[in-house]
């Protein structure tokens, strides 16, 4: 009767022997270890969010994550028994309440990556069938030859406190972390033509920042 004998070995450039009780301990700690690390979740967020001012933990809002619409964070685990998960995004990490952002049901390894790496959701997508930005209402009026762009208000804007200009209807109001397309070029005073969420304005450009496409 034949007996096979099953060792396991450790292989090294040099040579190949048969592990320590010690190394193969420390080696099956260490796999266990990976093996029980949480899967990685990607969320979106879907409103501003500024831990200083918005954050009901008034004792621990610093170690909160500041985030604006469409921003991708990374999370691992789960939510805490304050509805809070800990995430990752823009080199910042921290946590992030639950009710502000949504999970992207993403599963390919390779997408996360490029979501990641990208920082914000293409306006195109949005998870389970929300709509994460709006649209460019009545498109067909727009013309060809007109460049719109996306940006991020930086700041609460009321055009009858803070607008220079005399015919405030004509201007948009927004608050810090709308999203906002600009239609065209800025005018002679600084402003842009911008359209959020359907409505549409002039908007004051020192007020936005650019916020890519992809």
């Amino acid at each position: 009767m034949e007996t096979r004998l099953e060792l396991d070995v450790l292989i090294f450039p040099d040579e190949v022997r048969v592990p320590t009780p010690e190394e193969l301990s420390e080696w099956e700690l260490e796999t266990a270890s990976q093996l029980s690390l949480p899967p990685l979740r990607l969320f979106v967020a879907l409103y501003p969010y500024n831990p200083a001012a918005m954050s009901p933990n008034y004792d621990t809002a610093a170690e909160e994550l500041p985030f604006v619409p469409g921003q991708i964070i990374k999370v691992t685990g789960d939510r805490d028994s304050d509805g809070f998960y800990h995430g990752e995004s823009g080199g910042l990490s921290g946590y992030v309440p639950s009710n502000m952002v949504a999970e992207i049901p993403v599963d390919d390894e390779y997408l996360k990556h490029t979501l990641m790496q990208q920082g914000f959701l293409p306006v195109d997508y949005a998870p389970s069938g929300m709509s994460l930005t709006p649209a460019l209402s009545d498109v067909a009026s727009i013309p060809e030859d007109v460049v719109v762009r996306r940006m991020v208000a930086l700041f609460d804007y009321d055009p009858w406190e803070s607008s220079p200009n005399i015919d405030t209807e004509a201007e948009l109001g927004f608050r810090s972390g709308d999203i906002i397309y600009v239609l065209g070029d800025m005018d002679q005073d600084g402003f842009y033509f911008g359209d959020l969420c359907g409505r549409r304005g002039l908007v004051p450009s020192n007020f936005l920042q650019p916020l890519p496409w992809d």
